[in-house]
């Protein structure tokens, strides 16, 4: 499919309002390590194809990659969490709740687009896939349940694979700069992949998106194979 010429880009241009790392550290109801839980830092954060600088990951097999380098969260979906989950509104008083890195108001799931070339401060970074959450979610929350509420929202932020290492720091830009695949909303791609919402033909499209990182595709084909 071909980049959309500039000049038909929509608008979208944000700024960030944090950025945020995590290191490794006794996290789970067991002491299990993890980096969930992320500090703002005032930057400039350098970004390379690991993601930011000072960032960790404890579980290598299911967090951190090329594929999921940045989590990136609309800190607009706190007001909504608010008021769906009263009893937890504490926590939702600042950004970080969802483990995210950069934390930004105006762009969310339902127009961000798979594929989506970000210029991200001085880096260029991708979207590549949504983001699905684990226990380490619920346990932030004191509730397993916030995982199912998450992906039955869709509002579960998403992952950038990054093509041009750069710096990131609060009050830089986040401008929208191609947009390859305008059909696939990261919020369709939760409903197909999670909620059975999607098509046959859906599932087939995304099986073949190479823009669509690998778990998530394989996720496809077990739904069609299914």
């Amino acid at each position: 499919m071909a980049v959309e010429p500039i000049n038909k880009l929509p608008a979208m241009k944000t700024v960030v309002r944090e950025v945020r790392i995590g290191v490794v550290a006794a996290y789970g109801p067991d002491g299990e390590d993890s980096a969930y839980c992320k500090e703002t830092v005032p930057g400039p954060v350098a970004i390379d194809v690991t993601g930011l600088a000072g960032d960790e990951q404890a579980d290598r097999q299911h967090h951190g990659g090329v594929d999921k380098a940045i989590l990136h969260y609309d800190f607009d979906h706190y007001s909504r969490w608010r008021v769906e989950q009263p009893r937890l509104a504490g926590l939702l008083n600042s950004a970080g709740a969802f483990g995210e890195n950069i934390s930004t108001s105006g762009i969310s799931e339902v127009n961000v687009c798979l594929g989506d070339r970000f210029r991200l401060g001085t880096a260029l970074v991708e979207v590549s896939q949504g983001r699905q959450p684990c226990w380490k979610l619920g346990h932030r929350f004191g509730d397993p349940r916030m995982v199912a509420e998450v992906l039955r929202s869709g509002r579960g932020g998403w992952y950038y694979r990054v093509v041009e290492p750069g710096m990131v720091s609060p009050g830089d830009p986040v401008i929208l700069a191609q947009r390859p695949c305008p059909d696939w909303t990261v919020a369709r791609l939760f409903a197909t992949l999670f909620t059975r919402a999607g098509s046959k033909s859906g599932l087939e499209e995304l099986v073949s998106q190479k823009r669509l990182a690998a778990s998530w595709r394989e996720r496809a084909r077990r739904l069609l194979a299914n």
